[in-house]
């Protein structure tokens, strides 16, 4: 440790010397010392037996002390300790020594050594504190009072400087922290964004057109969706090529969204074909602005030198928000509507009516047979295998619901379930599933059973009570159902969803949050919600091998997942070359028709014994009409 001496008289320097010259040191004094001064100490360095190594600097003046003090900042070697005459002449006495000895080194402990009272410790506090770096003794001094301080004064010097690093690294690892969060929320913003937007013109992708015509049908009020479909479109990219033709795609949609109303969602669904989603007064205004944006795009435009006719067709559907109508429907009147303007001519606009749509009829008497497939007993449970990713262990299955009915076959779960979501139909289906997959799941070695339930089921007043009820009717554990969700079904009231899951993962019950990716996902989601694992769209999944934005949303929902510990499970998994590109990303399960397509309740009880799978099974063709209770797909 350096000290600094400061005295003009040559005998006290001598006194200085012959002090800290002293052989040995009390360690039990320096601790009661320090304890005294400053409240105690655990300090290891105050501890040891070994006296501390002093290394002394001599002046004689104010001045020469300064330039000492300077000099030795500088040099990366400061001073613990500084004692200092307050009586100095010639030039600056103690008081202006320590002010400015302080200026230069704010870490200094300053020890001012007198027998007059020229100043108070009050005034010199003031110029050179903080108080609780200003000491005082009094001349003449004891040997053992200078060393004791000198000793004290140096280890709390040490320490402080100790402290003081640790404060800095803990906030440089905060900063880094914070950083690293930062990214971690750009690469979220930047993959929703991706996962939204068309690569090809920025446009919000069929996804966000879902999400967007989603949130509209909740709301009162008289709306239009109208898809509208470029006229001869495949002769511009069979004669002027495919990067033309993505020309083309983008000189229609600046177009588009130019003349679209104020307020409209303006999307580009695939191909040449875009949604436009915008609130009306009524059909004739809509029709009017649809007829606007047709016209606007029947223009000439020169595209890489080349003059091409534009021209455009349209689709449209006005509906009142508060008939509670299903979004998945009011698309498919607006696609009716548009095949019906191209079959009546290019560059026409045609709103749906009944007489369109001969499937409205054949939904209506699917609507009334619902109610009487339960009786009939033309209900099915299939199931799906989830595997490992490493081993291809059969972890869980997940429950496909299937309807045979004598007069129309099977009917597709994409009809069914939207029509049983509109009605109470769908709490008496979904607790035939639940109830049908417990009692499967209680024959399996040990796998768990995965069940979807729709917003609507999910909203049911005491929902846990009845996931409860159910699991201990059947005698299953809790952690043997998955219960997965979409985030639409948790979006409308988060807080309550929040604590709904909350209760459940409290329970014991697996939560899965399907189709992660193309709802309302965000970070702020998955932190809220306790969850389990993410399940991948297998949207993406199918699009990793053609789409470097889907591989990309993909990596980033493996990475997200893992880094808050949760689950991945990829949906969708049809190729080797799927397999293997999410073993590499870090998936953590694998779900799809590469390791087998849903199969009956035997086969799955087969394969649930002999715990493991691996490639295809050519025994089973892939099934059809099996899908997820409440997701429709």
């Amino acid at each position: 440790m350096r000290i600094l001496i400061v005295d003009d008289e040559q005998a006290v320097h001598d006194s200085y010397r012959r002090s800290f010259a002293a052989a040995g040191t009390d360690a039990r004094a320096l601790r009661d010392m320090a304890s005294e001064l400053f409240g105690g100490s655990d300090d290891p360095q105050v501890d040891a037996d070994e006296p501390v190594a002093f290394v002394l600097t001599h002046c004689f003046t104010g001045e020469e002390a300064v330039r000492v003090v300077e000099d030795a900042r500088a040099d990366a070697e400061p001073f613990a300790v500084a004692f200092i005459d307050v009586r100095m002449p010639p030039g600056i006495d103690g008081r202006e020594t320590t002010r400015r000895i302080r200026a230069i080194d704010p870490d200094i402990n300053l020890v001012i050594v007198t027998g007059y009272s020229d100043f108070s410790p009050a005034e010199i506090s003031r110029v050179a504190g903080p108080p609780d770096q200003v000491f005082y003794i009094a001349k003449p001094f004891e040997v053992a009072e200078v060393q004791q301080t000198a000793t004290a004064l140096a280890t709390r010097w040490a320490a402080d400087r100790d402290l003081a690093q640790a404060r800095a690294l803990l906030a440089a690892q905060v900063i880094q922290l914070e950083e690293q969060a930062a990214e971690l929320a750009a690469n979220e913003s930047r993959a929703m964004h991706m996962a939204m937007h068309d690569s090809l013109t920025d446009a919000p992708n069929r996804a966000a057109f879902q999400r967007a015509l989603g949130k509209r049908v909740r709301r009162k009020g008289l709306f239009a969706a109208a898809m509208i479909d470029l006229d001869r479109f495949k002769l511009v990219n069979d004669t002027l090529g495919h990067l033309a033709g993505d020309a083309l795609i983008r000189e229609i949609y600046g177009i588009l969204n130019r003349t679209a109303p104020d307020g409209a969602v303006v999307a580009r669904l695939g191909g040449d074909e875009f949604g436009i989603l915008f609130d009306t007064d009524c059909a004739d205004s809509a029709c009017m602005a649809c007829n606007r944006m047709v016209s606007a795009c029947a223009t000439t435009m020169t595209v890489f030198g080349h003059t091409v006719r534009g021209g455009a067709s349209a689709g449209l559907v006005v509906v009142d928000g508060a008939e509670g109508c299903d979004p998945v429907d009011v698309m498919r009147r607006a696609d009716l509507a548009l095949n019906d303007s191209k079959r009546a001519g290019r560059g026409v606009v045609r709103i749906f009516d009944e007489s369109m749509d001969e499937g409205i009829r054949f939904r209506r008497r699917i609507e009334g047979g619902l109610s009487q497939a339960l009786e009939r007993d033309e209900l099915t449970l299939s199931y799906q295998p989830i595997v490992s990713r490493d081993t291809l262990e059969v972890v869980g299955f997940e429950a496909l619901v299937r309807w045979e009915t004598p007069d129309y076959g099977s009917v597709s779960p994409a009809m069914f379930i939207p029509i049983a979501e509109e009605s109470n139909t769908i709490h008496e289906l979904g607790d035939w599933v639940l109830a049908a997959a417990l009692a499967q799941v209680r024959t399996w070695p040990g796998q768990y059973v995965s069940v979807n339930f729709s917003p609507r089921q999910f909203r049911r007043p005491n929902f846990v009570g009845h996931i409860v009820q159910a699991v201990q009717h059947a005698g299953v554990e809790p952690s043997r159902l998955q219960i997965e969700i979409t985030e639409t079904a948790i979006f409308d009231d988060a807080d309550r969803a929040a604590d709904t899951l909350y209760r459940l993962r409290q329970m014991g019950f697996r939560i899965a949050l399907d189709d992660f990716g193309t709802g309302y996902s965000s970070l702020y989601n998955i932190r809220k919600f306790a969850l389990d694992s993410l399940k991948i769209d297998r949207s993406f999944i199918d699009g990793m091998g053609r789409e470097r934005e889907s591989a990309a949303i993909v990596h980033s929902i493996i990475h997200l997942g893992r880094a808050l510990g949760l689950g991945i499970i990829a949906e969708g998994v049809e190729t080797e070359a799927q397999v293997q590109a999410l073993r590499i990303a870090g998936a953590s399960h694998l779900q799809g028709f590469f390791f087998s397509s849903p199969i009956d309740a035997g086969t799955a009880q087969a394969m649930a014994d002999r715990r493991f799978i691996g490639g295809t099974d050519d025994d089973e063709e892939p099934a059809t009409g099996a899908s997820r209770v409440g997701s429709g797909t």
